[in-house]
């Protein structure tokens, strides 16, 4: 029944509650911060949105590609993953970690005596490199190799990456050219 009988007899209808236009702006911003917020807490914490500026990874990562990077994955060898050295984003495949010990003789990487395992072998040398080999890696650390190995802006100039610079495991690379 759309209509109920009062105490005093008088009939009335149910009626919505009209809102004013402050109501819905107020609705707009609370939706509108919290879509900011949620952004943010993803983009510091969990992902990380950058574009390779060289060739440094190339073939896989190519210069101009945006690179989607996780932060909270755990680092493997062989990922390829996003780092800052000298107030610069590099990204790079990491090859041996705290403990382990690297050499590059012969063209070739190996880690505590046994040669990496790459889909694709990447002649290595350690010509023109700021460390000696055989290389232990430091506590907290990570030996970051690229995949175009003739360009030594990796481990073999720096040394061991600290964990602490190192910004996650890159899991997207969208390729920018021809969009």
């Amino acid at each position: 029944m759309e209509t109920e009988n009062l105490k005093d007899g008088q009939k009335s209808e149910k009626k919505k509650k009209k809102h004013s236009a402050k109501y819905y702006l107020a609705e707009l911003l609370i939706k509108i911060g919290i879509v900011v917020l949620s952004l943010w807490i993803l983009l510091s914490f969990i992902v990380m949105v950058s574009v390779c500026h060289d060739n440094s990874s190339y073939p896989m990562i190519k210069d101009g590609d945006f690179c989607l990077t996780y932060r909270l994955a755990e680092i493997r060898q062989g990922d390829e993953i996003t780092y800052i050295k000298d107030d610069k984003i590099k990204i790079g495949r990491a090859v041996a970690f705290s403990g382990d010990t690297v050499d590059i003789q012969n063209n070739s990487v190996s880690v505590n005596g046994l040669n990496i395992a790459e889909n694709v072998v990447y002649p290595t040398n350690s010509q023109g490199s700021d460390i000696e080999f055989p290389y232990k890696i430091p506590e907290d650390c990570v030996f970051v190799l690229n995949d175009y190995r003739s360009d030594l802006s990796d481990s073999r100039k720096y040394g061991g990456i600290s964990l602490s610079d190192v910004k996650g495991v890159v899991v997207f690379i969208m390729r920018r050219r021809g969009i």
